[in-house]
């Protein structure tokens, strides 16, 4: 949990948001809806503060000489964050390609640095430009590539509620923003699994 949350004062603002929709805070369905969302706050903004590139760094070790040149690409990786425009929680996938400078990752820190990320007021474009930026930085990476996928709560359950929508967006750098490059990993990443094995068998995927 980030260590500046102050439960005391969320719960008292989840209090004068109910008074402030007309309801009655101290009616037994809601005497502990401040404290239930103090905990759930403190969880889904526990990225705040945290260093993602350390832990890129943190989870890095050096490159073999097979390695340099090869794609490296993880799809499927699940997040939550909250749109920091309604505080609405978005939901989806990040699929995440790299090529390797002189250290690799193990790819159980990817989804780590993910939830880093995601876990703090957040816009989807910027969680794709922070995940580029941290995974570059820590590894020294000659090029990322980042691809988000997810379901908006804002947009599911306001205004026209675009219920079956969702939003893609993408960042990236170094070798992978060359279009050719680009696509070759946007390729692997819509591809069936068994073509990708086919096609690309990882050797960092051995990485824990």
């Amino acid at each position: 949990m980030h260590p500046d949350i102050d439960r005391p004062r969320l719960e008292a603002a989840v209090r004068e948001l109910l008074a402030g929709i007309g309801e009655d805070v101290s009616r037994p369905g809601l005497e502990r809806t401040p404290a239930r969302v103090a905990e759930a706050y403190a969880e889904f903004f526990a990225g705040l503060g945290v260093d993602a590139t350390a832990i890129v760094r943190d989870g890095a070790v050096p490159a073999g000489p097979d390695d340099l040149g090869e794609i490296v690409v993880v799809r499927d990786i699940r997040f939550r964050s909250v749109c920091e425009h309604h505080l609405l929680p978005f939901l989806g996938v990040a699929h995440l390609a790299y090529v390797p400078g002189e250290r690799i990752i193990g790819l159980g820190t990817l989804s780590k640095v993910v939830d880093a990320i995601a876990s703090r007021p957040q816009l989807q474009e910027r969680l794709g430009e922070e995940l580029v930026a941290s995974i570059a930085d820590g590894l020294g990476a000659r090029g990322v590539l980042v691809v988000l996928d997810a379901e908006h709560g804002c947009v599911r359950t306001r205004g026209e509620r675009q219920s079956s929508s969702s939003t893609v967006t993408m960042a990236a750098t170094g070798l992978l923003e060359e279009p050719l490059r680009r696509a070759e990993v946007v390729a692997l990443i819509g591809a069936p699994r068994t073509a990708v094995v086919d096609a690309a068998p990882g050797r960092p995927s051995d990485l824990a």
